[in-house]
């Protein structure tokens, strides 16, 4: 299962938005060797706000093994802040019907098999999460590489913004996927998933 994570209802969730911080400093600073934020062994940056919500995959101890961090486009958000050169397919999003989606990990210390069902349910709580939201998109900036195996190998296609775009040595590109019930339906066909994944405890709703 999936657990959407917020400051307002962490207390319902122990320790888990520190274990997600500290997976994010293994897997961004400590794997990827990225230049961000660090606080004792925990990666942040200015993203991480009231508005961020955390779809969050946690193993038997509760510890945080695979994660993904959602924002609304009606305030600011990376790809409009840092990136917007790179959108050149359409225009830069700025409503409450789009979010992005930033800082998708998963353990590597995981064993393979593991990893694949994470990844799984990750992209399944988006489309959930979505649909329950009366979202239309998530937008997001990530390798091709991540596109195809994380989005389209689990049954949702992503229509490209812009050309990819070498940073720090590596390809990104942006991206968009559209949310409707057929997509939640597309990707559970794809992943083999039966039913929801996604388990919501604040003021929004949980899908069906």
């Amino acid at each position: 299962m999936i657990d959407c994570v917020t400051i307002a209802n962490a207390h319902l969730f122990g320790n888990a938005l520190a274990s997600m911080f500290r997976l994010r400093y293994r897997v961004f600073v400590q794997k990827e060797g990225w230049n961000v934020p660090v606080w004792r062994d925990m990666e942040y940056d200015q993203y991480d706000t009231p508005a961020a919500h955390y779809l969050v995959w946690r193993d038997q101890r509760g510890v945080v093994r695979g994660m993904s961090r959602l924002g609304p486009t009606d305030r600011p958000y990376m790809l409009k802040d840092i990136w917007p050169g790179m959108v050149t397919q359409g225009e830069l999003p700025a409503s409450p019907l789009v979010w992005e989606g930033t800082r998708f990990a998963v353990d590597a210390d995981l064993p393979a098999a593991t990893r694949r069902q994470v990844i799984a349910e990750l992209v399944a709580a988006y489309a959930e999460f979505g649909l329950a939201n009366g979202l239309s998109h998530f937008i997001g900036i990530m390798p091709p590489v991540v596109w195809r195996v994380v989005f389209k190998s689990n049954g949702w296609t992503p229509e490209f913004l812009g050309e990819p775009y070498l940073i720090d040595g590596e390809r990104i590109l942006p991206g968009r996927i559209a949310v409707t019930p057929e997509s939640v339906e597309r990707v559970r066909k794809a992943t083999g998933l039966t039913g929801p994944v996604l388990r919501i405890f604040d003021d929004l709703p949980l899908a069906a």
